[in-house]
């Protein structure tokens, strides 16, 4: 049930769903899309590549290895594996049993260990052991695709790129800034909207905002700053005490207040928890 105070964003957000279903003029979809842009920076100040690395080498290995696994799990097995393999050397000549052993917990390791053991031996052979910084070169090698090109150009390199991971795709979709599903045809829709020197930043906001706000089966509508320009608002509970039981991250107590909510209105989500 939506509450009185809440109405009056039902009945806006009803409006821009069937305006985006019928086709969003594009002035009006860039205004809108520049207006989330901008509550976006304000919402999510710290939006950052949460893989830690040092090298761009090592951020190439982090994204693989993030591969159906939490960049938290990651974080907690590569400073023993960049110890161990400081150089794509390191990477082409390592023992796979041993390899093995060290990224297990990330999940789907065997897969992985071939990906890294093959990636060492092409920067080796094909690039004097230094990672390239081309999305055409990058995506040459053994468990690069565009995605991990992207976050790789973007955060080791300062190279513009759109990072399309799940969170992403759902969320630009949500939005109604495309329709599209493939992941490379939504990086060429959505950056068509976005200034391209904002590309990096804009990726990590929007992820940001999925991993904290708007969840996939439960997004927190009526915490959600972006909420006046969504055409899914209602998509998740309204009601802000609901709304801001289901938001998460260390940043809660500052989204929280963007939103107008008081801390104390709910619980935090149970650690883990993702709704």
């Amino acid at each position: 049930m939506t509450t009185p105070a809440r109405a009056p964003l039902a009945r806006s957000a009803a409006k821009l769903a069937k305006r985006v279903a019928e086709g969003e003029p594009p002035l009006g979809r860039a205004r809108r899309v520049g207006r989330m842009l901008r509550e976006l920076t304000a919402t999510h100040p710290d939006a950052h590549c949460e893989l830690d690395f040092t090298t761009p080498l090592e951020l190439a290995v982090a994204t693989i290895l993030s591969a159906q696994s939490t960049d938290k799990g990651v974080n907690q097995v590569t400073p023993a594996l960049f110890a161990r393999y400081p150089s794509a050397l390191a990477y082409a000549e390592a023992d796979r049993a041993e390899l093995e052993q060290m990224i297990h917990s990330t999940g789907f390791f065997r897969n992985k260990a071939s990906s890294l053991i093959g990636l060492g031996a092409a920067v080796v052979e094909r690039h004097g052991g230094v990672l390239p910084h081309t999305l055409d070169e990058l995506v040459k090698l053994p468990g690069i695709g565009r995605k991990t090109a992207n976050v790789i150009l973007g955060n080791a390199f300062d190279v513009p790129g759109i990072t399309v991971d799940t969170h992403f795709g759902r969320l630009v979709r949500r939005w109604g800034w495309t329709e599209e599903e493939d992941p490379v045809k939504v990086e060429h829709a959505v950056g068509a909207l976005i200034p391209k020197r904002e590309w990096t930043m804009a990726s990590h906001r929007i992820i940001f905002h999925g991993r904290r706000v708007c969840h996939a089966r439960k997004p927190a509508c009526g915490a959600c700053t972006l909420a006046p320009d969504c055409p899914s608002y209602g998509t998740g509970p309204v009601e802000p005490e609901k709304a801001a039981a289901l938001v998460k991250g260390p940043s809660r107590p500052f989204l929280l207040a963007r939103a107008g909510i008081p801390e104390d209105a709910a619980p935090a989500p149970a650690p883990g928890d993702t709704p």
